[in-house]
């Protein structure tokens, strides 16, 4: 197998991979927030309770989360609820959820008291003081370490390989096995490096455009 034929099957899992990355950082960053909400609320039972998963879900390793949400249910219920490529995903955001609220809660808490009280002295509604005072400068503050877990993620994606998701790495492995080389394996490091690499760039942009806001 030639090189370019190496390249398009590397290709072929790379798309599965960006799958991967992009309907993960889709739903779990919306569903950080709203989990950042649960651990900041006054209403202790639905705080402590918030708190108490997002403690467990960052203290699994996430290779075992996903063996739990595609392998638990089919021993409970007879047969496996959702395929292999769905429950990564389900396993994903949930995983990247949970550490995306912790930034989101740290970011939020960041914001001085006065800032709330300067937008109800505006006559701002709760609603039109957080989105249009406190979540752009929470955004600005929380941009490098959403970063770095955006990045994490990234490299996160090989481990769908473990219920047989064909990504990236595993095509990788399977040219490995078939062709009895190795340098497909190193070679993927290629297509990571390159997708970080676009990540940082427009990290970088952002972080630019945010600076309007001097904290």
């Amino acid at each position: 197998m030639s090189f370019i034929e190496v390249t398009l099957r590397l290709l072929s899992g790379f798309k599965e991979t960006c799958t991967i990355f992009a309907l993960t950082l889709a739903f779990s960053l919306p569903l950080g927030l709203v989990i950042s909400f649960g651990s900041m609320s006054k209403f202790s039972p639905l705080r402590l309770f918030t708190k108490v998963i997002v403690w467990i879900i960052r203290g699994i390793p996430l290779m075992l989360q996903i063996f739990v949400v595609f392998y638990v249910p089919g021993f409970l219920m007879g047969s496996p609820v959702a395929s292999r490529f769905n429950s990564v995903i389900i396993a994903f955001v949930i995983n990247y959820a949970c550490y995306f609220s912790e930034i989101f809660r740290s970011g939020i808490q960041s914001i001085s008291r006065g800032q709330f009280e300067a937008g109800q002295v505006l006559g701002m509604t709760n609603d039109q003081i957080f989105f249009k005072i406190i979540l752009l400068q929470v955004i600005k503050r929380i941009l490098p370490p959403i970063t770095n877990e955006v990045i994490t993620l990234v490299k996160d994606t090989a481990l769908a390989r473990v219920i047989m998701v064909v990504e990236l790495l595993k095509v990788a492995e399977e040219l490995m096995s078939t062709m009895a080389i190795i340098w497909p394996l190193f070679y993927t490091g290629v297509f990571y490096l390159l997708f970080v690499g676009v990540l940082t760039l427009i990290s970088n942009f952002l972080e630019k455009k945010m600076n309007y806001f001097k904290v």
